[in-house]
């Protein structure tokens, strides 16, 4: 990192904070919509790592980790620093909506045009203006459509330093995810940069432990970068999932779950019922083998094809004894 360090028109100082805010539209009430953009850098130089939640509006629980990390404090470096952006999609925000008011999935939208959709400007805007910025982006998600994700890093864990950083973050699981075109992930990864994806909960839903899961795992990534001065507190061994695949409904129906998410199940142990509300049939769903179950599907109605139950193909055990942040390939 240079001296000199300006973003969004701002240039921030050794030691100073800034609270900024990136425009995104105006409504038709005049109303301006900003994005606040929260800015720490410490005395001492180092890496840039950007915190965001709230891609997908009705995804609040990374809205929660990213305002926990603010009002703890945790946001402010030792060295380098840390960029935290709570709310991505306000749009989407503003009326628990995973899309922006154009219908259109901002996640599908990057790197964006100048003159594209609102969304497209959106993150054309991002792409130039804060993505450029940055070493090491968390980008903080949900389950949507009535799945709850099980804590879990997806990365493409063939890349040894994203690897490395998704046993640092610790979650339990450690998914691998190959990048989305036009995703903000895939967007980060052709700009040269690092970043992990944490998936916890369900839309429109506040886990407590998913919460606490995110806020310990970025301060784990934090320490490990050298932005904060302690050890990174490993407290799981995350099992790694290469390969998974969906359990889906043959029925449609009630559905009522059998299993607790996270669980390690074996082959033919009943993960849940779906029921006609008649008394006509109760159709079991069973693990077809041993594995990892690390995402339920929450609706009471299901229908035939739905996707039930995100399961492993196969697992890998990690260990824990990683290199210090001195050693850490730059």
């Amino acid at each position: 990192m240079t001296n000199k360090y300006t973003i969004l028109g701002k240039e921030i100082k050794k030691g100073e904070r800034a609270f900024l805010e990136l425009e995104v539209a105006k409504l038709h009430t005049r109303n301006t919509i900003k994005v606040p953009v929260i800015v720490e850098r410490a005395k001492k130089d180092g890496p840039t790592l950007l915190l965001m939640g709230g891609v997908h509006g009705d995804e609040v629980n990374g809205v929660a980790i990213v305002r926990d990390i603010i009002r703890k404090k945790y946001n402010k470096p030792k060295t380098g620093m840390i960029i935290c952006i709570p709310v991505f999609n306000v749009f989407g925000f503003l009326n628990l909506r995973r899309e922006f008011p154009d219908g259109r999935d901002l996640n599908r939208m990057f790197p964006g045009f100048l003159n594209g959709s609102l969304a497209s400007q959106f993150a054309y805007r991002f792409t130039k203006e804060i993505a450029p910025k940055v070493d090491y982006v968390i980008d903080f998600h949900s389950g949507g459509a009535d799945r709850s994700n099980f804590p879990q890093i997806r990365c493409v864990i063939k890349e040894k330093k994203s690897l490395k950083l998704a046993q640092i973050f610790n979650a339990p699981f450690i998914l691998n995810s190959e990048y989305i075109s036009k995703s903000v992930r895939d967007t980060i990864h052709n700009l040269g940069k690092t970043i992990l994806l944490f998936e916890g909960g369900k839309s429109n839903d506040l886990d407590k432990d998913v919460i606490n899961c995110g806020v310990e795992g970025a301060l784990n990534v934090m320490r490990y970068l050298g932005l904060q001065n302690e050890e990174p507190e490993l407290k799981n061994n995350p099992v790694v999932i290469p390969k998974a695949q969906w359990v889906r409904a043959s029925n449609s129906g009630m559905f009522q779950l059998r299993v607790t998410n996270g669980s390690w199940v074996l082959k033919k142990q009943i993960l849940g019922e779906i029921t006609d509300p008649y008394g006509g049939y109760e159709k079991k769903v069973f693990a077809p083998f041993d594995c990892y179950v690390f995402c339920v599907n929450t609706a009471p109605i299901v229908h035939k094809g739905d996707a039930l139950f995100h399961i492993s193909l196969e697992i890998e055990k990690t260990k824990t004894n990683l290199p210090s942040p001195t050693n850490l390939e730059k």
